[in-house]
């Protein structure tokens, strides 16, 4: 049974909502790529916005890409007209190097709740391999009150 509160659809026209145009996830390129059941799925490439000076994918970005696809995943398990989600704290083991290609990350969710949202996303490169595992825990707030929901 899916998680999810608002529809998303994607395929060869990913969703329109998605990275919004002028943020952050437009500026490392950021595709969703796929919606599942209980996971969102999207890529970055690994090129001059997002490596360090050494060549490297940054772990900034990585963890950047991590908190835009928990955070897109967290608020489509909510009501938009009710709350919103804001994240609280996110943490991020950078496992192995990435110097070009795409990354992919998959959000998962730990637990959906009323007023919290944990996500785990691992990022793995173009053999599958883990480059990063990130924790992202996300706050529900009431529209209303500005308060945790």
């Amino acid at each position: 049974m899916a998680i999810w509160k608002q529809a998303v659809t994607l395929g060869p026209v990913t969703d329109q909502r998605f990275p919004i145009p002028g943020t952050i996830g437009e500026h490392i390129g950021l595709r969703l790529t796929e919606i599942g059941e209980d996971y969102l799925r999207g890529t970055m490439p690994v090129d001059g916005r997002t490596r360090q000076p050494y060549g490297r994918l940054h772990g900034g970005a990585s963890c950047v890409l991590a908190e835009e696809l928990g955070s897109i995943a967290a608020s489509l398990c909510t009501d938009p007209g009710q709350v919103f989600t804001v994240g609280l704290e996110i943490n991020a083991n950078h496992i192995r190097a990435a110097t070009q290609g795409i990354v992919t990350g998959t959000a998962r969710p730990l637990h959906v709740g009323r007023t919290t949202q944990v996500w785990e996303i691992r990022i793995e490169d173009e053999q599958q391999r883990l480059v990063c595992i990130s924790r992202l825990t996300m706050a529900v707030v009431s529209l209303k009150e500005g308060k945790p929901a």
